[in-house]
């Protein structure tokens, strides 16, 4: 985990545009783990880069004025809904 306060000390020392870096990697590294990893799956089911597909997505909710926002959490809803099924039906030992 980050620490903030490593982060403080280290703005003394770090130039803005470091230290800019620096926030942007961080953020790509919260939205890539804690997304619904609705573009990732749709990469691996239908054998494309999970880059292209995000890509292709900023495009078209640019051009649409944001209707694919609306697909991407019909699509996030439905992958949490199935995996709860599938747990559901296939319980593991510490469930019972």
């Amino acid at each position: 985990m980050f620490d903030f306060e490593l982060l403080l000390i280290f703005c003394n020392f770090v130039s803005s545009k470091h230290l800019n870096l620096l926030v942007m990697i961080r953020l790509k590294y919260f939205v890539e783990h804690h997304v619904f990893g609705v573009c990732t799956r749709l990469g691996e089911k239908f054998g494309i880069s999970t880059a292209s597909i995000r890509l292709y997505f900023v495009y078209l909710s640019f051009i649409t004025v944001g209707s694919p926002i609306i697909i991407y959490l019909v699509l996030a809803f439905w992958m949490n809904i199935s995996r709860y099924l599938r747990q559901r039906n296939n319980p593991t030992v510490w469930d019972f």
